[in-house]
């Protein structure tokens, strides 16, 4: 699949996949694929930042790299790894064999072990693999340093090899939830980007698309109770991927719309929005209030 040609192609075809992005987020993503750039998608929970560098993936029908972030991620689980059963045994087959072994000959290419980042140096298909490095902000501020390399060159240095690089550089995506704050030398490497939660159309509508057999009038009205408790002194506020669960959860209880004789279960369902006990109070009682409008 080519690459895009301007922003509105972009647009169109992110919504042949189903998947609704603003101008914005499209451009953002029109000027990552042009430049060759990595992207650095923030936002808060649930807005689609993860969705939408799969919908890449799928659009350019390149492969889908993830590297997921989490606290104590090392080196080894994401860069590369040294096969070291390997090494072993080729250490004991020259043993048996009455043969020499050298260091140099047990460190080569061949007992290199594939993690994201050397998948990616090692690819050699004929799309450019889309890098989805996700949630980088549950990483260690350390690990970020790790990256710096490969996001600004596409290189990965291998002491003792020495410096690989991409045969086909990827399309590198970062998400990150805002949890903690990145390092400027990340940033100053990425394209950035803001996802902002949906207006109450566009959240309608992507709605609509991903969750079949749902009434009108229960996602219209759904997507506008979303909408507002957002503006409550919520823990965990619900975003489009929360939204689609309830009116899931809602359309599989044969609910048809919020009120009247809907809202009842919907007030049990709401453990699909609500990620804490005080969250799931302040929803009922802000659903207790509402009326569809």
């Amino acid at each position: 699949m080519t690459a895009f040609s301007d922003v509105a192609d972009v647009v169109r075809r992110f919504d042949a996949h189903d998947h609704l992005i603003d101008e914005g987020t499209a451009t953002a993503f029109f000027l990552a694929v042009l430049m060759g750039r990595p992207l650095l998608l923030e936002g808060e929970p649930g807005v689609g930042k993860t969705s939408a560098a799969k919908t890449l993936a799928a659009i350019l029908g390149s492969p889908l790299i993830r590297l997921q972030c989490y606290e104590g991620l090392t080196a080894a689980e994401a860069l590369y790894d040294w096969n070291y059963q390997r090494q072993l045994l080729s250490i004991r087959l020259a043993e048996a064999q009455g043969a020499a072994i050298s260091e140099a000959d047990l460190y080569t290419e061949a007992y290199l072990v594939d993690r994201p980042i050397l998948q990616c140096v090692r690819y050699a298909g004929e799309a450019r693999p889309v890098l989805l490095i996700d949630e980088i902000d549950r990483a260690d501020d350390e690990f970020e340093a790790l990256l710096l390399e490969f996001l600004g060159e596409s290189t990965l240095t291998v002491p003792e090899l020495g410096t690989l690089t991409a045969r086909r550089p990827p399309i590198a995506v970062l998400t990150s939830n805002r949890s903690r704050d990145l390092h400027d030398a990340l940033r100053r490497r990425c394209l950035y980007h803001w996802i902002d939660y949906p207006d109450p159309m566009r959240a309608a509508e992507i709605v609509r698309r991903t969750v079949t057999g749902a009434s009108a009038a229960l996602i219209t009205h759904a997507t506008q109770f979303v909408g507002a408790a957002r503006d409550l002194d919520l823990d965990k506020a619900p975003g489009v991927a929360e939204t689609i669960d309830w009116v899931a959860a809602l359309a599989a209880l044969g609910v048809a719309d919020l009120a009247p004789a809907g809202a009842a279960t919907a007030l049990m369902s709401l453990g699909a929005l609500a990620k804490t006990p005080d969250d799931r109070d302040a929803l009922e009682t802000a659903f207790a209030q509402y009326c569809p409008q």
